[in-house]
């Protein structure tokens, strides 16, 4: 009788490679890491699928009924008897619905901010790393400058400038932007410091020294070898600058220089807020304040345990 061959066995899967390994292990094993995930995810999704979700559309005109203003929450209100979860505005609008579509404005100017300071920092965390002589003394010179500033005055700082150089009649349509350019600018300094020291300890291994001997160029060396090898600790210092990425943008929206009211974040609907906080209408303050803390806090607190997890003298 012929011998059957053996089946061979398949193949894991990327999800169950990272189940099993020991970093999905300290993940699943952690409450802080499984609570603030959860937390972020079910947050994130709210906000992306906000069209879908949000009862109502806040900011259109037509759907506004301000006979609804100042409706508490899960309360019918005394002259339309409609009801909503976490009460109405001045304006009528559903307090939920401002929140979803709030947090969007929220969670895109802090991805993109950290977006641009990641970009901005690593490569030049690299440039300075790798060169040396004047090129890395100019880089740090000029982020040790800008660390004895706040990052908040840096923002307000450069987006005071840059809406100076912005049209009058685009204002409002480039406020989201020029807000992404100034908390971005004003947060690449700490890539830059880690990766240049990063790249410190790397170029002087091994294996830069050979693909230096078969011919690579610098920039080729900087992005194919180094680079890969310096990026663990980016990515723990982007997941806890997001989260002071969308504070600082909550700020700057309360301090009114932020996003316009057209647009508003989360920061903008607490300063609305704030303004009726004393005459009883306290869930127009309360909702979005919690929503900003509990993602701020989430999302830190996952990035404090990344930090942890990655640490190699914490194994």
């Amino acid at each position: 009788m012929a011998d059957i061959p053996a089946e061979k066995p398949r193949e894991a899967g990327a999800f169950a490679r990272f189940w099993d390994s020991d970093f999905g292990w300290k993940f699943r094993h952690s409450p802080v890491a499984l609570i603030s995930f959860g937390v972020v995810v079910l947050l994130v999704f709210s906000a992306v699928f906000a069209p879908l979700i949000a009862p109502y559309d806040p900011f259109d005109p037509a759907s506004l009924n301000l006979m609804n203003g100042f409706t508490a929450p899960m309360e019918p209100n005394a002259f339309t008897g409609d009801s909503f979860w976490l009460g109405t505005d001045d304006q009528g609008r559903d307090v939920f619905s401002t929140i979803l579509y709030g947090m969007r404005i929220s969670l895109f100017v802090g991805f993109a901010a950290v977006f641009l300071a990641m970009v901005l920092g690593v490569a030049l965390g690299l440039i300075a790393g790798y060169r040396g002589g004047w090129t890395e003394t100019i880089i740090m010179r000029v982020a040790d400058v800008q660390l004895t500033f706040p990052a908040i005055l840096v923002a307000m700082l450069i987006f005071g400038i840059a809406k100076g150089f912005t049209p009058v009649e685009y204002r409002d349509q480039m406020a989201i932007w020029v807000l992404i350019i100034a908390i971005g600018l004003s947060d690449w300094v700490q890539f830059a410091r880690v990766v240049r020291g990063a790249t410190l300890v790397e170029k002087n291994k091994d294996y830069v020294q050979a693909a230096r001997l078969i011919g690579r160029s610098q920039f080729s060396i900087m992005l194919r070898h180094i680079l890969p090898n310096v990026l663990s600790p980016v990515l723990v210092i982007a997941t806890i600058s997001l989260a002071l990425a969308i504070i600082a943008e909550a700020t700057l929206s309360f301090l009114g220089v932020g996003a316009p009211p057209t647009q508003p974040s989360l920061g903008t609907l607490i300063r609305i807020g704030q303004g009726f906080l004393f005459s009883g209408e306290w869930w127009i303050l309360f909702f979005p304040a919690a929503t900003l803390l509990a993602l701020a806090l989430s999302v830190n607190l996952l990035g404090d345990w990344l930090r942890d997890a990655l640490n190699p003298r914490l194994k």
